[in-house]
């Protein structure tokens, strides 16, 4: 097993302003929580350490898993949209950046959920 690395930049709109006090949760695929962290005034989190296959695995013709761990990160502040993100995926020795456009509540419709999802779909790798 190796370690890789994983930060969250959150901001809001297309200008990619910086968004401070985001909750974020990592959990990994049995639902265990790995780390809660709140970005800076920079948007971003402190790097979340995940345990991960070794990079030399994914060079094996004959490894037969996945070359990375995905996990669960769910982003919460309580003037954006929450967002719920399935299958991150974090590779050994690299920093996955992960970047999440928060949407103010005052900008939803009625009708729209407050929460979004994304699902990650695995790489042919």
């Amino acid at each position: 097993m190796a370690t890789g690395k994983l930060t969250v930049r959150a901001y809001r709109s297309r200008a990619i302003i910086p968004l401070q006090g985001v909750t974020i949760a990592v959990t990994d695929q049995d639902g265990r929580l790995l780390a809660i962290r709140q970005t800076d005034r920079s948007g971003l989190t402190a790097p979340i350490e995940i345990t991960v296959p070794a990079r030399a695995e994914s060079l094996d013709p004959d490894f037969g898993g996945q070359p990375y761990t995905a996990v669960t990160l769910s982003a919460r502040h309580p003037d954006y949209v929450e967002i719920d993100m399935r299958n991150v995926q974090v590779f050994a020795d690299v920093i996955t950046v992960q970047n999440l456009e928060m949407i103010p509540l005052a900008q939803l419709r009625e009708e729209a959920s407050p929460t979004e999802y994304f699902n990650t779909p695995p790489q042919n790798l």
